[in-house]
């Protein structure tokens, strides 16, 4: 099976090549530019499966489609958010939200096996383009509404310094040294929230970057997060988030 990774930084397309390769793939070939791969898929055979970054450092991906007829099945790995992605779902193209998740690829790559991977793929590249080019701008949640006794209290984001989860209840932490209950769950507080700005690092905790004042190493090649307040329990990123996390912090 012939498997082609196209994204735009070379650190990146390598953490990618080893997550696919744990999952039994073998990547043949990485490119990183759209002149790049016009070259090599116009002196190579295309292969079973694209892992496809959207923008790449000379411009889109999709100017390749423009010019090359591709044939192969794509998952795209790509940053931009889940609104823009619905069109993906409706030409029945598989996508990983960076940073990728390690058992999201592992779906991705067991429903492309799945499939029957001789039919020629048929897939509107051109609406594709137009969606992702011009993308809905998604609301992320800027406050949060705590009550307190017969009172509510209105949680600026910027006040967050973590979200955690305790006794089958979600928290906020906050800046303060204070703790708030919120009416959530922590998978429902994940996917209201900017994930430029924070991160899941374990099923416990959501951090945000700038709350973020020391990263240590911690044993079975885990990472142990140092929060400005917060000091009940220890901030843990889970081993198989480690390599996405790099990712995040930069």
């Amino acid at each position: 099976m012939n498997i082609l990774i196209i994204e735009d930084e070379k650190p990146a397309a390598r953490l990618l090549q080893r997550k696919v390769e744990k999952l039994g793939l073998q990547v043949n070939t990485m490119l990183h530019s759209v002149e790049e791969s016009i070259t090599w898929f116009q002196n190579n055979p295309h292969p079973d499966l694209i892992f496809l970054d959207i923008q790449l450092s000379d411009g889109l991906s999709f100017e390749i489609f423009e010019q090359i007829d591709i044939k192969s099945a794509v998952i795209f790995t790509t940053a931009y958010d889940e609104y823009a992605l619905r069109a993906f779902k409706l030409n029945s193209i598989d996508y990983l939200l960076k940073p990728i998740d390690e058992e999201d690829l592992e779906v991705a790559v067991n429903k492309f096996k799945a499939r029957n991977q001789k039919q020629n793929i048929s897939l509107d590249f051109e609406a594709i383009k137009r969606m992702l080019v011009n993308p809905v701008e998604k609301e992320y949640k800027k406050r949060f509404s705590v009550k307190i006794g017969q009172q509510l209290k209105v949680i600026s984001i910027d006040e967050v310094e973590c979200f955690y989860s305790e006794n089958k209840g979600t928290y906020i932490h906050t800046l303060d040294n204070r703790d708030y209950l919120i009416d959530s769950t922590l998978e429902v507080v994940e996917a209201e929230i900017n994930p430029k700005d924070f991160y899941r690092v374990s099923r416990k905790f959501i951090v945000p970057l700038k709350a973020v004042k020391e990263i240590q190493v911690y044993s079975n090649s885990r990472l142990k997060i140092i929060l400005p307040t917060y000091k009940d329990d220890e901030v843990i990123v889970a081993r198989e988030r480690v390599s996405d996390f790099k990712e995040w912090i930069g």
